[in-house]
């Protein structure tokens, strides 16, 4: 058995771009948490007290809710990204519902902590401008590929986004769940998978997505993850996962 080793704030891409000063400056605030999968971190209204920095393989959702109670995935972020309270001032209400897809450990650094950490550091400001800067494109990719491609696309870019963040095939799941996270009924997923199925891509096992073949899906999906990855390249260049990332995700994952 393996001893569970809690992972430094360098195990988020994001903080890691800064140098060792801003990254000691981040920790000296940052209170390391392991949140499970399904752990709400803001509901619609609530009053934004903290940001989260997913670290290794720990990813969280936003959820835009629908008037009839449904709730559509618009942005997943994993290690190369942070949750709440970003670039705004002060303590303000959240508009989406944010919550944690896959369980795992968070840097949660508190509002006014954050504050005062851009307003001593013209590093850390700038660095969060610019992750702004990218999760508004990956959200303005998100509301177009909902538009224009076909729900098969779009199934096969989340599960490639969801395997790229956290370095497993499984996505902890249930067909309901990934249903509502593309906007259809339970029905509609169901045939979807069961064509997935069908071509070798995917298998189901209780509660959870099996990826069976990840390079033959991300054919399959729509190249708008691959944009995003291009932006973020452009205004933070190394933060986007890459494949040495996802052996330290497994790794922790398995400890």
């Amino acid at each position: 058995m393996h001893d569970i080793v809690t992972p430094g704030i360098d195990r988020n891409n994001l903080a890691a771009a800064l140098n060792t000063a801003d990254q000691a400056l981040m920790s000296k605030v940052a209170r390391i948490v392991r949140l499970p999968a399904g752990t709400n971190l803001y509901q619609p209204g609530d009053i934004v007290t903290a940001a989260y920095f997913p670290l290794g393989d720990a990813v969280a959702t936003f959820h835009a809710l629908m008037d009839d109670g449904s709730a559509v995935e618009i942005a997943m972020i994993g290690r190369e990204g942070a949750v709440g309270g970003i670039v705004s001032s002060g303590r303000l209400a959240a508009y989406s519902r944010s919550c944690v897809m896959h369980g795992g450990y968070f840097a949660r650094i508190d509002s006014s902590a954050l504050e005062t950490l851009k307003a001593s550091s013209p590093a850390i400001r700038d660095l969060l401008s610019r992750y702004a800067d990218c999760l508004l494109a990956q959200i303005f990719q998100s509301v177009a590929c909902n538009a224009v491609h076909t729900l098969e696309m779009r199934a096969a870019k989340w599960l490639t986004a969801a395997v790229d963040r956290t370095g497993s095939h499984q996505v902890m799941m249930t067909q309901e769940e990934f249903g509502a996270l593309l906007g259809i009924a339970r029905s509609y997923a169901s045939r979807l998978i069961k064509s997935l199925k069908a071509d070798g891509l995917v298998e189901t096992r209780r509660g959870s997505l099996i990826v069976l073949d990840a390079e033959r899906l991300k054919q399959r999906a729509c190249t708008c993850n691959d944009m995003v990855r291009a932006h973020f390249d452009h205004v933070l260049a190394g933060v986007y996962p890459e494949p040495s990332d996802l052996e330290d995700a497994r790794q922790n994952h398995r400890a």
